[in-house]
């Protein structure tokens, strides 16, 4: 970086800035969004590209700069839109722009593939502000591809997503690349996807603020699928306020995905709970069987503590609750047989470049240089080719049976009611996979950090469409603990 108004700026109030703070120095006048962008590039070359090498970021949007600067100009003659105005978005690399971006999940098939038009949560960030500044890596196939040791944040198109809290540590998959470039602030705010625990893993890794939201909450249409039953983007910020800015930006009815004309939420009461965080008569449950039990001693102090804090501050701590079909026998099913035919659908409607337009060719693309293609191979999805890809077999119905019943009804619903509870406990992602079936909605938030570094989060879980207390709870627990601290990059 040459400029020395940049330089002064990173050097003094800028390090890990949150959006109310640079809204205001930017009507204040001491930065435009355009330097912002470019405070950002300069960070990507040196942290992700250089130096410590984070390999969080895929690709940058050459319209970057021209998109700060119309909003820059718009700010000066009209005044901002709302909190995203001018702010730089990453996005995970399965998420469809109408610009010269690519959207591959991580995957050399697709390496060539641009979107006709923006997913309908990318309109409407644009709508509200939003600069979006490219794309970041993830785990390939949105870690849907190999059960063959394949490691969290690795693609054949990107390569290994580092954490940068320490190369050592995981960095969680499978929004690697979002959750990695924002603990290293190389943006603002990014959006990563989830299918189960590929929000909450990467932001408790990176010690960020994950919000996994209900199925049905941000449109689904244009993310390079898994599962339409459990597939749905979220925000991965520093703080909890920052996530909810973007998560009431993204949200809205899609005519072209029926899921969000289910949605009884507003953007309003998204925003106004933020205002209203307590722990004061919150009831909340600690999921401590089959979850606690992966962490070791360390780390299970770590949360001991947070859920002291949590009593301390007024909630009301019901201990070692009990999710009724947390021991029943659940499989992958339903992810197995959905894959095929959602993917299919979505190449069908690929640009012409592409070199696959069925699962099928996806994986005799890969065969075709394994070296390259297929480091780690490719079990999932020959798997998932094996079925139909008509959702008529006899094995997805019952597991679809299977998991609608038991993560909600049997599961997470039975554990709230039980106990009368707001909300259940679990640490980092452990807990993920019950209510993802569901399709509920978790949010983690840094809860601390081991002796040696690594982050630890804390999450929080409801039922349907229970963002507004979920917000409560966690802004609460977020301003008590104030547990959240910047990487060094000691690598």
């Amino acid at each position: 970086m040459v400029n020395p108004k940049l330089i002064k700026i990173e050097e003094t109030w800028f390090p890990y800035a949150a959006i109310d703070e640079i809204q205001q120095k930017m009507e204040e006048g001491e930065i435009t969004s355009k330097e912002l962008v470019l405070i950002y590039l300069d960070r990507i070359a040196r942290l992700d590209q250089a130096g410590p090498t984070l390999n969080s970021v895929l690709e940058v949007n050459p319209d970057a700069l021209h998109i700060a600067e119309a909003m820059d100009f718009e700010r000066a003659k009209q005044g901002k839109r709302g909190p995203l105005h001018g702010i730089p978005v990453l996005l995970k690399d399965n998420i469809d722009t109408a610009d010269k971006l690519h959207t591959s999940a991580g995957s050399l098939a697709l390496k060539d593939s641009i979107a006709q038009k923006d997913l309908y949560l990318v309109t409407k960030l644009r709508e509200a502000g939003a600069v979006i500044l490219g794309k970041t890596n993830m785990s390939e196939w949105a870690y849907f591809m190999s059960t063959e040791n394949m490691p969290s944040g690795y693609s054949s198109r990107g390569g290994q997503v580092q954490n940068p809290y320490g190369s050592s540590f995981d960095i969680g998959g499978s929004s690697s690349g979002s959750g990695a470039a924002i603990a290293a602030q190389l943006a603002t705010v990014a959006i990563g996807t989830e299918t189960s625990g590929s929000i909450l893993s990467p932001s408790s890794q990176n010690s960020l603020v994950g919000i996994k939201p209900t199925v049905g909450l941000i449109s689904r249409s244009g993310v390079i699928p898994i599962s339409h039953t459990q597939d749905t983007a979220g925000p991965m910020t520093r703080t909890v306020r920052e996530a909810v800015y973007v998560l009431a930006a993204m949200m809205g009815e899609d005519p072209t995905d029926p899921a969000t004309l289910k949605n009884p939420l507003t953007q309003d009461q998204l925003l106004s709970a933020l205002d209203k965080s307590s722990l004061d008569q919150v009831k909340i449950g600690i999921a401590r069987e089959g979850f606690f039990d992966h962490l070791n001693e360390e780390k299970k102090e770590i949360m001991n503590r947070a859920i002291e804090q949590l009593k301390g501050a007024g909630a009301s701590i019901v201990d070692d609750v009990v999710i009724p079909s947390a021991k029943e026998k659940w499989s992958i099913d339903v992810l197995v047989y959905e894959f095929k035919a959602n993917l299919n659908a979505y190449l069908a409607n690929v640009s012409a470049q592409v070199p696959v337009r069925t699962l099928t060719d996806v994986i005799r693309f890969n065969q075709e240089d394994s070296e390259q293609r297929l480091r780690y191979g490719q079990s999932l999805l020959t798997k998932s080719d094996k079925t139909k890809g008509t959702l008529t077999e006899k094995e997805y119905l019952d597991a679809l049976q299977f998991d609608q019943y038991h993560s909600s009804i049997n599961g997470i619903d039975a554990a709230l009611e039980k106990d009368q509870l707001d909300v259940l406990v679990f640490p980092n992602n452990y807990g993920a996979a019950i209510p993802a079936k569901a399709g509920y909605p978790s949010i983690t938030v840094p809860a601390g950090y081991t002796a040696e570094g690594e982050p630890v989060g804390i999450t929080f879980t409801g039922t349907a469409f229970s963002e507004e207390k979920l917000i409560q709870i966690a802004a609460a627990f977020e301003e008590l603990t104030k547990a959240r601290l910047n990487p060094t990059f000691e690598f």
